[in-house]
């Protein structure tokens, strides 16, 4: 099998490494040939590319039958708008809502890709790329589809289940962001574990409600895409999104360019009419509506209510 990888960040190229090391022939695509000086990216440093990934920077050479899509959800649309692809089969690996159309990236995709998939669940990239243990959901409302991909992307360290709820695993993967961000203000703030595992159960049951009004399978949320993923990001620094929500309540600031796909998905969600009390939080914390002291307040001062 051959594959394209476009997008050369650590998920991508953690991705590429995996791959290959499967046995399948990977081209990693990068904006910038430099982005692999010295056999490896510089957005996953330490890992050397197998001998099987080629590296390129000229989308003309991506030519395999399915790409892989590791790129931010906020620039994809506007990437698949300016370049066109031969590709039959897409498979997504964005968490996020589009801010400038409010669609998903397996629809995104859709409008210039007939196939598409979506891949999600608990992994960092180091991990991946290192050959531990992984498990990812392949989510493809083509079921057959779906069985083909899993079976020629599986390795013996990367187990890949499968699902035609698309609905689901896209906004688990989306939703699960916010609440990282939460629970890094959490422990930013210095408010303990226990409010930390509230804030987990609590953002979970508002996944869980804001999913399945959009047409998400209840129990995909439970599996890899929706809690696993959950579990991940609200434990570990290694988390973009966990460590935005700890520099938030530091009064801190990330690297300038830092993938932040939670806050726009926050964003997205505090200005519908869905009831989602902690993403409306994180929002008005990123934006200056609130400080962590009102963001508290905002969160333990709503109406007692039964679980």
């Amino acid at each position: 099998m051959r594959l394209d990888v476009i997008g050369a960040g650590a998920f991508g190229t953690g991705l590429a490494i995996a791959f290959a090391e499967g046995g399948i022939d990977v081209t990693l695509w990068a904006r910038d040939i430099e982005t692999f000086a010295g056999g490896e990216s510089h957005r996953l440093p330490g890992h050397k590319l197998p001998m099987n990934i080629r590296t390129t920077d000229d989308l003309a050479t991506c030519t395999a039958e399915t790409a892989v899509f590791a790129l931010p959800t906020q620039t994809l649309g506007g990437f698949l708008s300016a370049n066109r692809l031969t590709a039959q089969t897409a498979i997504s690996c964005a968490k996020g809502i589009d801010r400038a159309t409010g669609l998903g990236p397996t629809s995104l995709i859709a409008a210039h890709i007939p196939q598409v998939a979506q891949l999600t669940g608990p992994s960092f990239a180091a991990d991946i790329a290192k050959g531990l243990p992984t498990a990812l959901t392949l989510a493809c409302a083509d079921d057959a589809l779906g069985a083909h991909l899993q079976t020629a992307l599986s390795t013996p360290a990367l187990r890949i289940y499968r699902t035609t709820d698309v609905i689901g695993a896209e906004l688990g993967g989306a939703l699960k962001n916010v609440i990282a961000i939460a629970a890094g203000a959490v422990i930013g703030a210095g408010l303990g574990e226990s409010a930390r595992a509230a804030l987990i159960a609590r953002g979970f049951a508002e996944m869980t409600r804001y999913a399945t009004e959009k047409g998400a399978q209840a129990e995909t949320l439970t599996g890899l895409s929706g809690l696993g993923d959950l579990i991940l990001t609200c434990g570990s620094e290694q988390s973009r999104n966990f460590r935005f929500g700890l520099a938030l309540a530091r009064g801190e600031t990330l690297p300038e360019g830092t993938t932040v796909e939670g806050l726009h998905t926050a964003r997205q969600l505090s200005e519908s009419a869905a009831d989602t009390p902690i993403a409306d939080t994180v929002a008005a914390l990123a934006d200056g509506k609130l400080d962590i002291t009102g963001a508290l307040d905002h969160l333990l001062n709503r109406p007692l209510k039964p679980e």
